[in-house]
């Protein structure tokens, strides 16, 4: 009564692999999303730490190292 042949059988191995692996890629992009957030932010932190470091050295003025951190954010 339920009998699909061969060609059922491949149809539903086709849309397993398809589903299964449409499930790991979406896994993967999202761990991959989130560390590139954490790393974003940490070289945010050290580009701030050495316009911190040259503003206080007397290499920028106020103005140049407040326009650097406005583009920093």
């Amino acid at each position: 009564m339920w009998d699909y042949g061969t060609g059922g059988m491949i149809m539903w191995g086709i849309f397993m692999v398809v589903l299964w692996g449409s499930l790991i890629a979406l896994v993967v992009w999202g761990v991959i999303k989130l560390s590139k957030k954490d790393e974003d932010k940490e070289k945010k932190g050290e580009a701030l730490d050495i316009v911190k470091e040259r503003y206080a050295k007397g290499e920028i003025t106020r103005e140049e190292f407040e326009q650097i951190k406005e583009d920093l954010k």
